[in-house]
């Protein structure tokens, strides 16, 4: 009789931890990390990028000095936030890495803005090929964010959902993750101004 009592004990416990939702969880937070990696990747691209396009940009010779350093100082501060899988886990530090990579892509807009000034430059095939591995690369992060904001979603309604967020709450201390916000003026379209 106390075997059967153990036997059945052990098989409700078994039925229970199948439906708490454990193995989802980690699915899902191995799928938020896997996606934030493509972010960073996508985002180091386009840092290493940067480089290139300022030194085909320098070669006008009366390109406006200001606004290379801005770019230059705009991508400084994007690549000192390290994009490491904890960042998505800090909600004050994965503000302060969008708002750096925001910066950075205004600075290159605006970059972008300027050189229509100067028909030489458009001309010069290193910079048209710069200029079109930006867009691709830019491109690509927005797919990336996409899927990020996608594989946040899964996972934040794991934790929030009854009864994986019992699991999610007790046994793993995990809580919703941070995703990407439109910018502040964002709803606006860009001026350009020649």
């Amino acid at each position: 009789m106390a075997a059967r009592v153990r036997i059945a004990a052990v098989s409700l416990v078994v039925v229970a931890l199948s439906g708490c939702g454990y193995n989802q969880i980690q699915g899902a937070d191995e799928a938020v990390k896997a996606a934030w990696a493509e972010v960073g990747n996508q985002y180091q691209r386009r840092a290493d990028l940067v480089p290139n396009l300022v030194a085909t940009v320098k070669g006008a010779a009366d390109f406006e000095k200001s606004t290379l350093e801005a770019v230059i100082a705009a991508r400084a501060k994007a690549t000192s936030i390290q994009a490491t899988p904890e960042l998505v886990n800090d909600p004050a530090a994965f503000k302060k890495f969008e708002a750096a990579q925001s910066e950075l892509s205004s600075a290159l807009s605006r970059l972008l803005v300027t050189v229509e000034k100067y028909p030489e430059l458009k001309a010069n095939q290193n910079f048209r090929d710069l200029q079109a591995q930006l867009e691709g690369t830019e491109n690509r992060i927005a797919v990336a964010r996409k899927r990020y904001i996608e594989s946040v979603a899964e996972y934040n309604k794991l934790v929030r959902y009854f009864p994986t967020n019992l699991t999610a709450r007790f046994l793993l201390h995990a809580d919703v993750r941070p995703t990407f916000e439109a910018r502040e003026g964002s709803e606006q379209p860009p001026q350009v101004k020649f």
